[in-house]
């Protein structure tokens, strides 16, 4: 991986984790409980409860992609970086870019 991507590769991963932490600020709000005073009616009621589970899902893959991109960002200058952790090969730049939280290069991430 050259300096240059490197470079770009970091900005990336700085806006998604900007990106990544409105979202969870969202969606922490989305997932909060439902007032049993709250008269919604109760069908209103089960579609609350169930968008709030939807929320509680999205919310937990959200943290778990946070930690994943601050580990990245701390482990970017690292010779590792950029380095299957199953096969050892490079990862494409291309695919650290759609993903820079990537462990794994396509084929091993296939195969997991």
């Amino acid at each position: 991986m050259t300096a240059s991507e490197r470079n770009q590769l970091k900005t990336k991963i700085v806006e998604t984790i900007n990106r990544t932490e409105k979202e969870i600020e969202q969606l922490e709000e989305a997932s909060q409980p439902i007032a049993p005073e709250n008269s919604i009616g109760r069908v209103s009621r089960m579609d609350a409860i169930n968008n709030k589970g939807v929320s509680e899902a999205a919310l937990r893959s959200a943290r778990k992609k946070l930690s994943n991109l601050q580990t990245a960002l701390k482990k970017i200058d690292t010779p590792d970086f950029g380095i299957c952790a199953r096969c050892r090969q490079p990862i494409p730049p291309a695919r650290l870019m759609y993903m820079p939280e990537s462990k794994f290069c396509v084929g091993c991430a296939d195969r997991r």
